[in-house]
């Protein structure tokens, strides 16, 4: 095999395919790059046995052939080459020569035949969605997706297809996020993607309103994103009945800037740490929302503006929870609903339901 390739192109593709590959694996071909050289193009292959990717780059092609490298090795030497554009060389031996300005380099490899089939995605539906919609829906669920491996079906986010609108869901057991677009799309489809997926399919993403093509067979998935595909297993089991999970109607209703409720948030929160833990104290008042929280570190109160309609209600929240859902409402005012303090609360944005974030209250000391 002998191919010359510009050298920024390559090190930009190995950086990204590089994250389909195991850190640590028993099988050494797991931790490498599987580069196959033919017909003027190189196509570069990463796979964990989970997530696998996959890219074709230009190249000029003296003698096809493939290899794999060491992932980690090749990134760093690629990465650091003074060149525009780097030769590589593979003699019968698996010994890769790997040649740019002055700089050169043998490694070793391992014969492309190790290296695991990807699986073949068969009876696939497809759809196709804007760069910028999928980023927004997978950025604005991802937080909430389960880190426990007690419900594994929860480690990912599901995705719902039904009358032309896309759900996608995350759940964690203690708050819910959802996001929801129309999408050009008659049937109806229901899987879940692992977490790990969606954050390596988020860094792909563009703010762009090109297309992403989305295929989803029975036990796989397929993201065609600009030049890269993205293969991953799908998540088995049964997913929260997240419509019955969400309160139907609410006795409360607060609007505010969300940045005041953060702001609150924030400073109350000096006084809680990974040890010393405690709920915040939240009162939701006609004119204002009043915080509180009290550790062995000492006390803290705050309060913001806003709107109220309805009546008057005390309850505690995790911090970080309320946080993370407030960082993720990317309006500039929410809506608030409650239905009393022991029920969850409902973050969204002033007008419709594009985005409904779920937040269970903790119980406060004083309460029976």
């Amino acid at each position: 095999m002998k191919i010359t390739v510009h050298q920024k192109t390559l090190a930009d593709a190995v950086l990204n395919i590089q994250r389909a590959v195991s850190t640590k694996s028993t099988i050494p071909a797991l931790e490498g790059i599987l580069l196959k050289a033919g017909n003027n193009e190189l196509t570069l292959n990463g796979y964990n046995l989970e997530l696998g990717m996959t890219t074709t780059l230009p190249a000029s092609v003296e003698e096809p052939g493939s290899i794999i490298l060491s992932a980690r090795l090749f990134s760093d030497i690629v990465r650091r080459m003074p060149g525009e554009q780097l030769t590589i060389t593979v003699d019968n031996r698996q010994v890769a020569q790997i040649v740019c300005g002055a700089s050169s380099f043998s490694i070793i490899g391992i014969p492309a035949e190790e290296f695991p089939e990807f699986p073949a995605v068969s009876q696939t539906t497809s759809f196709k969605m804007e760069h910028k919609v999928l980023k927004s829906m997978i950025r604005q669920t991802i937080f909430a997706i389960s880190q426990s491996d007690a419900k594994p079906v929860h480690t990912g986010s599901l995705f719902e297809l039904e009358d032309g609108v896309l759900h996608v869901v995350s759940v964690d057991g203690y708050r819910l996020a959802m996001r929801c677009e129309n999408v050009n799309f008659d049937g109806s489809l229901s899987f879940v993607v692992p977490g790990k997926t969606l954050s390596e399919v988020l860094k792909l993403l563009s703010d762009d309103d090109s297309e992403v093509t989305i295929c989803v067979g029975p036990r796989h998935i397929l993201f065609t994103i600009h030049g890269y595909t993205v293969l991953s297993n799908l998540l088995e089991g049964e997913f929260l009945d997240y419509r019955a999970a969400i309160p139907r109607d609410s006795s409360t209703v607060i609007k505010m800037r969300t940045r005041d409720l953060m702001d609150s948030v924030e400073r109350v929160s000096l006084l809680i740490t990974d040890r010393v833990k405690s709920p915040v104290r939240s009162v939701f008042e006609e004119n204002s929302v009043k915080l509180s929280c009290s550790t062995a570190m000492g006390r803290a109160a705050d309060q913001s503006p806003c709107t109220m309609e309805g009546s008057p209600v005390e309850m505690g929240f995790n911090n970080r929870y309320l946080l993370d859902a407030l960082h993720n409402a990317e309006d500039d005012e929410i809506r608030i609903e409650l239905r009393g303090p022991l029920s969850p609360m409902k973050i969204l944005p002033l007008q419709g339901e594009s985005y409904l974030f779920l937040v269970l209250p903790v119980r406060l000391k004083n309460e029976g």
